[in-house]
């Protein structure tokens, strides 16, 4: 029986693949490559509060959501995991995670430190994997080339950027890191990767 019969979809235990890095590391493109090329793999949509930015669709690139309506959720406990970052809460709704895995889906999320460590408390058995820039200097040409955002947002993301790189080391709760120099390389670890952690055939 080949992955693609349905019959192995039923079977197969869904996985939760976590992606993790800072800002300007490649980690959107690292999740549509696994969304292209990885069978049976979806995307989990977060919820944020954040403005919506020039190329950003609606309930496909985040629900965007008033900051009073994230906290009620919050606080009802429809997230399975939540932060807040220069500003802004972001998080993810629990029960689309949850219907998904159940039914054998692979469920690629991108999230930052603080909800990876939510999410491996919460589901151990997830695929966990930081992603890093090759170096500083690089991490600020990605961002600057960007220009979706004022120099003052670029500054804090780039200050926060050693921060968040420390505190994934120091949580042990990424089990995978890599470094994204190049794209195409990095891509297939992260395949690779998820391969061996058994969330894929």
């Amino acid at each position: 029986m080949s992955s693609d019969d349905p019959g192995m979809a039923s079977l197969r235990k869904g996985k939760l693949v976590v992606i993790s890095g800072p800002s300007g590391a490649g980690k959107t493109s690292i999740c549509q490559a696994l969304l292209d090329q990885v069978d049976n793999a979806f995307w989990s949509v977060s919820a944020t509060t954040r403005p919506m930015r020039r190329g950003d669709v609606e309930g496909k690139s985040y629900q965007f959501i008033s900051r009073q309506e994230f906290l009620t959720r919050r606080d009802r406990g429809e997230f399975l995991e939540s932060a807040q970052y220069i500003g802004h809460y972001y998080g993810t709704p629990r029960k689309p995670v949850e219907q998904a895995i159940a039914e054998g889906k692979i469920i690629i999320l991108e999230i930052d430190v603080q909800g990876g460590v939510q999410i491996a408390g919460h589901m151990p058995d997830s695929v966990r994997i930081f992603v890093l820039p090759p170096s500083s200097d690089s991490l600020r040409a990605r961002l600057q080339g960007r220009r979706s955002e004022e120099d003052d947002v670029l500054a804090k993301r780039l200050a926060n950027a050693d921060g968040e790189i420390a505190a994934a080391r120091d949580s042990n709760c990424y089990p995978h890191f890599v470094v994204n120099d190049i794209l195409e390389d990095t891509i297939e670890q992260v395949k690779s990767i998820i391969l061996k952690e058994g969330a894929c055939t």
